[in-house]
């Protein structure tokens, strides 16, 4: 959750995998074609795996990308062909890690809450272009000119509160965060009022900015609608029914149960683990622990239909005119990567120490997971990153996108 100054993460544009910050801003994906940056359809629910060459790829994050930890996995018609882990879970044990660990998943989260949102537009308990002031009055400034859509997919222009310096995660404060800002409980009002003390960053509906603030507003409307917080409904409506049995959305607590990769920060000559951290700071923004198992099957769940409408689903799927300006194909809580091989739905996220991302195709047949471990990156992080993810997505021999220019996160 560090902000747009820290730059201890990995970060590629062909993956959007975010540095070591609640969120990333999805990347330009190089390779775009068509006025709206969609590929032509490609092989993707056909592309052959080639183990081998994945263990070298995920190696390669590990050995030449300066990450501690790697795990990836690739699911094809319901069956794992790939998985692996590379490095330590534990740097001062030794540990090997996991392919099955558990991880912190950062904004991948706002794809479980954006889809909650669009069961209640469903069930005509929620409408997308209704103003939140309707249900949350008084909520965020100008309420009543900023919808619902605009929340989703980040175009309500509100301040991202994990820029303002109280969150203690600029680079020059990260050790005062490491000893004692990450044990803070937030609420998310708390969250609100922070935000709601800056300006917009423009006026509702006419550009594109990403603000983790919006997913906190979206979090309080589940709340409101349903009478259980976003939690709850993620785990009622999507954990329990895909029987996700090694995902969770936790509140305050400070663990990742089960096995897992220990998450760094690197400050100056030393290394801190932040392992343990206070999700409250992230809530419905970015809160998630999951495993590379669970998120490739939500995915599949996801886009092959069984979680939403077609009407929904499409909703999700379009990007809004203002982030297609931007250079990014965003939707509502999801948005498109085209890799060589075509097109991939899915969302990255970071959290201090865990870098995600999430991928799979518009059928949902084929679908790519990873978790990523920052430490020291290097010249040849986006590079490693970036092949990672396209030898998992298309097949060995893919060119990899290039790694992206300063995109500023958080």
């Amino acid at each position: 959750m560090l902000n747009g100054r820290t730059r201890t993460g990995l970060r590629a544009a062909a993956v959007a995998l975010a540095a070591a910050t609640v969120v990333g801003v999805p990347a330009p994906v190089a390779g775009a074609a068509g006025a709206d940056g969609a590929a032509p359809a490609g092989a993707v629910a056909t592309a052959r795996t080639d183990r081998a060459a994945l263990d070298r790829a995920l190696g390669d994050v590990v050995a030449v990308g300066g990450a501690s930890a790697a795990l990836g996995r690739v699911v094809q018609d319901g069956r794992t062909v790939w998985q692996g882990g590379a490095g330590k879970a534990d740097l001062d044990s030794g540990a090997a890690a996991r392919a099955d660990g558990r991880f912190r998943i950062g904004s991948t989260t706002k794809t479980f809450v954006a889809t909650v949102a669009l069961q209640l537009v469903a069930e005509r308990r929620v409408q997308l272009d209704a103003p939140i002031e309707r249900y949350l009055p008084g909520a965020v400034p100008n309420g009543g000119n900023i919808t619902v859509r605009q929340l989703l997919n980040h175009t309500s222009g509100l301040y991202n509160y994990t820029g303002d310096p109280r969150l203690g995660l600029s680079e020059e404060a990260l050790p005062q965060w490491v000893a004692t800002g990450r044990w803070t409980s937030y609420r998310p009002q708390e969250l609100l009022t922070i935000a709601n003390e800056h300006p917009p960053e423009f006026p509702p509906g006419t550009a594109w900015s990403y603000s983790n603030t919006n997913y906190i507003v979206v979090g309080l409307l589940i709340e409101k609608i349903t009478g259980r917080s976003w939690q709850q409904e993620v785990e009622r409506r999507v954990i329990r029914p895909l029987g996700l049995r090694d995902t969770t959305m936790p509140e305050t607590s400070t663990a990742v149960p089960g096995p897992h990769a220990k998450g760094y920060l690197r400050l100056g000559d030393t290394r801190a683990d932040v392992t343990r951290l206070n999700p409250s700071m992230a809530g419905a923004a970015g809160a998630g622990i999951s495993t590379t198992a669970d998120l490739a099957r939500f995915n599949a769940a996801l886009l092959g239909g069984r979680l939403l409408r077609p009407a929904e689903l499409t909703e999700m799927k379009t990007p809004s005119p203002q982030a297609l300006a931007a250079g990014l194909a965003y939707g509502l809580g999801l948005y498109r990567s085209t890799l060589p091989c075509g097109d991939f739905w899915g969302h990255d996220g970071g959290i201090p120490g865990y870098s995600t991302l999430l991928m799979g195709d518009a059928t949902g047949r084929r679908q790519i997971s990873s978790s990523v471990n920052p430490l020291d990156g290097t010249a040849e992080t986006g590079r490693v990153v970036g092949a990672l993810t396209a030898t998992m997505a298309c097949g060995p021999g893919t060119p990899a996108a290039a790694a992206a220019p300063g995109v500023k996160l958080g």
